[in-house]
């Protein structure tokens, strides 16, 4: 077993925040929901003492990890928060939802004024097809309208996933799932 150690610089890189406004009222194409290989779901070897429906997210790898159990689990790549939204804990899905109505929030209106105060669920709407919202706090797992962002640091503290993704993964995981956010460890 080996330890990588990286530089300041180097771990900054590889955290690179995508530095890009909402877009309400985007649709993307299929095209751009195709995503690079790397951030696909794919089944992978994980070693988790997490019983089979669990979630784990691994933010500064950008990933989620849907357990399967004997050590396995389907991998997402995912957006998540950018520097100074980041946040680890454990909750529960509290509710799910099918095209989620969007209201952001007092605080993200006053960094970002051009924003709607209230999007209607749809095709367009940041949120995307599906929501699935952690405990009782104001963050979610959510699809996206800017599927550019997964495998990046731009969110106010939810996790985004293309809409056919976040699709496949409310309708395989109940309200009342785990789910763990984990953070990389400071050395």
């Amino acid at each position: 077993i080996g330890l990588i150690l990286m530089s300041g610089s180097a771990f900054a890189k590889q955290r690179k925040e995508l530095n890009i406004p909402e877009q309400p009222g985007y649709i993307p194409t299929a095209a751009e929901e195709k995503l690079p290989a790397k951030w696909r779901p794919q089944p992978v070897f994980f070693r988790s003492n997490e019983p089979s429906g669990t979630i784990v997210i691994h933010t500064s790898e950008r990933f989620l990890y849907h357990v399967q159990g004997n050590d396995r689990a389907i991998r997402y790549g995912v957006g998540v928060g950018r520097v100074g939204f980041e946040w680890q804990g454990i909750h529960k899905i509290s509710r799910k939802g099918e095209w989620p109505d969007w209201r952001p929030p007092a605080e993200m209106i006053e960094r970002a004024p051009y924003l709607p105060r209230f999007m209607g669920g749809g095709p367009g709407n940041p949120l995307g097809a599906r929501a699935l919202y952690l405990g009782d706090t104001i963050y979610r797992i959510h699809g996206t309208n800017q599927p550019q962002t997964i495998g990046h640091a731009m969110s106010s503290g939810c996790f985004r996933m293309i809409n056919p993704d976040v699709i496949r993964l409310y309708d395989e995981v109940p309200v009342g799932t785990r789910v763990i956010v984990r953070q990389a460890a400071k050395l």
